[in-house]
């Protein structure tokens, strides 16, 4: 099916994807990160403070998340929906309210559990579990939700810092939330499932059969898998943490790289859309083990880059495989595994992901206060890709043994 007519035939759905992906942005590092500033001169915290709060927070919210993923398994995405998104606007006021610095510690928990937590789970889950010949490219469309929050979230709240303080902006976000709520009830207003029948939706996995999280854990794919899932989250997420840092290191300001930014981001929303169509003629089998060489080169290009329009190579490099990596993930899970557990199969992959968000700021961060210079980092990251693509590879290949390839 063509890419616009897809989209009209199926626009409440995929609205209500992308919403939920864009409202994840109030738990993701490149939201709170903005307020960094403000809230480390309010406490008068470190960096590495700052740093330790962020990556205790991140971590309990990932060990949360083992359990209430499978929750999307038992409520309709309206019903859990709802209940994030208030959820998420209580979020927003706690941490405008954060009286000392050690509630920093569960605001920011709350706020990493029901952004980049549960919404952005939820959202992929619902592509995943409501399309099934179109999934590639529903995931695709719902993803442009993470790709338009990091392009217009940014100058929006660094403008209102200007002349607001921060935790006003913070009540702001609060009401934000609470105006999603009707929209998101609205737009799915229908049965959950674009087809008639619910049942006719579900896709089974290898050996034709639903596979259960206790049965994934005890297949081999899950575990070579981890790796792949970890890269991404963590050095992606590294390297826009410690950019200031790496101007700093290469001579440049920091504007000067803040400005290959959007480039960043078109290239990650075409490499979605991309990925979306070939998942769909394809599927995740073949692009599995070699979709993270990009970002391998990249940090490659990151290190020896001399000029800023050099790390802009990095940056397409690196694009190419961050938009890659949420549609096809999310597919990877359907289709090796079956639908009819898949938010419980998929909270394992959002916590390893959560979990590697917080490794990857705070390993960098003490290697450079250790003297181990970020160019350095880079070539040892760029190996770690290497490997992971190595390990999906295996992995992948183990599956052949299940007499049947997944459907």
């Amino acid at each position: 099916m063509r890419l616009l007519p897809f989209i009209r035939e199926n626009a409440a759905f995929l609205s209500a994807g992308f919403l939920l992906t864009f409202g994840s942005a109030f738990g993701q590092t490149f939201f709170i990160s903005l307020f960094a500033g403000e809230i480390r001169a309010e406490f008068d915290l470190s960096h590495a403070a700052w740093g330790q709060i962020y990556a205790v927070g991140t971590l309990a919210s990932a060990l949360v998340m083992v359990w209430s993923g499978a929750l999307t398994d038992v409520f309709r995405i309206r019903t859990l929906g709802a209940m994030i998104l208030i959820g998420t606007a209580g979020a927003c006021l706690f941490m405008a309210a954060t009286p000392a610095w050690w509630v920093l510690v569960p605001a920011i928990f709350f706020l990493r559990f029901v952004g980049q937590g549960m919404m952005s789970h939820m959202g992929q889950v619902a592509m995943s579990r409501w399309f099934v010949a179109t999934r590639g490219k529903a995931l695709s469309v719902a993803s442009l939700g993470f790709s338009v929050a990091e392009a217009t979230l940014p100058i929006v709240i660094v403008a209102l810092l200007v002349w607001f303080d921060w935790r006003l902006i913070w009540v702001g976000c609060a009401v934000f939330a609470v105006i999603l709520l009707p929209v998101l009830q609205r737009l799915l207003r229908l049965e959950r499932t674009p087809q008639d029948d619910a049942k006719s939706s579900q896709s089974v996995g290898l050996g034709n059969r639903h596979w259960t999280r206790g049965q994934v854990l005890r297949h081999p794919l899950f575990w070579f898998m981890i790796p792949a899932l970890l890269g991404p989250a963590a050095f992606n997420t590294a390297f826009f943490f410690q950019q200031v840092h790496f101007a700093e290191t290469k001579g440049w300001t920091h504007l000067e790289l803040v400005a290959l930014f959007p480039l960043y981001t078109t290239v990650s929303v075409l490499a979605a859309f991309g990925t979306g169509f070939v998942i769909d003629k394809v599927g995740t089998r073949r692009l599995m083990p070699v979709y993270q060489f990009p970002m391998a080169l990249a940090f490659v290009a990151f290190a020896l880059a001399q000029t800023p329009w050099a790390a802009a190579f990095g940056l397409i490099l690196m694009a190419i495989g961050a938009g890659a990596n949420n549609p096809l993930t999310s597919a990877f899970w359907a289709e090796f595994f079956g639908t009819r557990h898949i938010g419980a199969i998929k909270a394992m992959g959002t916590a390893i992901m959560v979990l590697g968000s917080a490794i990857g700021p705070g390993l960098t961060g003490s290697l450079i206060t250790a003297g181990i210079g970020i160019e350095s980092q880079m070539f040892w990251i760029s190996g770690y890709f290497v490997l992971t693509c190595m390990a999906a590879g295996i992995g992948i290949a183990s599956t052949r043994k299940n007499s049947a390839a997944p459907t």
